[in-house]
């Protein structure tokens, strides 16, 4: 079982950058997948990119490839997201997840959840 906890999250313009941190607690966080998922107000949670439990294999859909970057820390027990050019479709609450095992693309599929950190992009 892991406790996680976003940070990051602000209001930038459009084309700026930002980056995200999940803080970890709890035992064997070096297991787990990690995930960051996204919600606008009215829509339903998105995939916004995942990683491995060692680091080695990461997914972006294609609306954040080559934008985003997922990293991991296990030493930290830290998960990043780096976010460049960012654009106002990027507005959401950002949520870090994880599960055991695998990295999965959908939210049904982890098993912890933070509380989210606010992510505002302006025009």
């Amino acid at each position: 079982q892991v406790q996680l906890v976003e940070s990051g999250g602000g209001l930038v313009q459009a084309g700026g950058s930002l980056r995200l941190s999940c803080a970890a607690s709890g035992r064997s966080f070096d297991t787990y997948a990690m995930g960051w998922f996204r919600q606008a107000p009215g829509k339903e949670r998105e995939i916004v990119a995942t990683i491995s439990w060692s680091g080695s294999s990461t997914y972006y859909t294609d609306s954040e490839k080559g934008r985003f970057t997922i990293s991991r820390d296990n030493r930290k027990n830290t998960v990043y997201l780096r976010m460049n050019s960012l654009k106002p479709e990027d507005t959401a609450v950002y949520y870090c997840a994880a599960r055991r095992g695998l990295a999965r693309s959908t939210a049904n599929e982890y098993d912890y959840w933070g509380q989210g950190t606010q992510v505002t992009v302006s025009s």
